[in-house]
């Protein structure tokens, strides 16, 4: 279904279409899926060169495996200060606010990377940060619009929960450079447009080239700490020598 978990057979097919030479727009035309699913799944698992269906749909698994909500009880070990928690919270939601987030989703999301388990409920968050279910409804499609969180249904409770995982930071920076290129393409249209040998097509071009610039650095960038991170995950867990 459009939205929903990719299966094994999507990954073959996201697999071939790359073989084939198909651009991601394509080939999430083909799956009926979002665009952004199709670039992160090809981001996050080896890149259009090294992208492999099955080791993609394990990894994933494994992924899944290790993101499981911890224990509520665990979340609060007893040797913390409180104070010291508090203090801490209020800065890293200070920082986020001076990154362009509103307080509250600057709140919101320093509460779930504070919390051990980096999951949550609304509710949770309600109460946790004394709020209407409004403000944190807000903050959440915020957070979800960036990709820095994510929904996982929590079938004890029947409810979702918020989720932040290793996982997080990636895709909000891919969603980053996904925005750049956008503005990167806006601008060399709108340079086409008012003529590129115009003062305002000349400036239009210049951002154009810019954006896409800076974009394809954020890219690479990406895909460097994704390596270098799944090689440290393997040596952690046994599997690289």
């Amino acid at each position: 279904m459009p939205g929903g978990r990719l299966t094994q057979q999507d990954r073959r097919q996201i697999a071939d279409g790359l073989a084939d030479g198909l651009t991601y727009t394509e080939i999430a035309a083909r799956l009926n899926r979002p665009l952004s699913t199709v670039t992160r799944e090809v981001a996050r698992n080896g890149g259009p060169a090294g992208y492999q269906a099955d080791q993609a749909h394990q990894a994933t698994r494994e992924r899944a495996k290790r993101s499981h909500p911890a224990p509520a009880e665990r979340d609060a070990p007893a040797e913390r200060d409180p104070g010291a928690v508090d203090d801490l919270e209020e800065q890293f939601t200070g920082i986020m606010v001076a990154t362009g987030l509103s307080r509250m989703t600057a709140r919101v999301l320093a509460s779930l990377y504070l919390t051990d388990s980096g999951s949550l409920t609304a509710a949770e968050l309600t109460r946790r940060l004394r709020v209407s279910p409004a403000s944190v409804s807000k903050a959440i499609g915020e957070l979800e619009q960036q990709e820095m969180i994510r929904r996982e249904r929590d079938p004890r409770r029947r409810r979702d929960r918020y989720v932040i995982d290793a996982d997080a930071l990636f895709r909000a920076w891919m969603a980053s450079a996904r925005q750049n290129t956008l503005v990167a393409d806006f601008a060399r249209h709108g340079a086409r447009t008012l003529g590129p040998a115009s003062p305002a097509g000349m400036r239009l071009r210049d951002i154009g080239d810019f954006f896409d610039h800076v974009g394809q650095a954020m890219l690479r960038a990406a895909e460097q700490w994704r390596r270098t991170y799944a090689t440290h995950e393997g040596r952690r867990h046994g599997n690289v020598r």
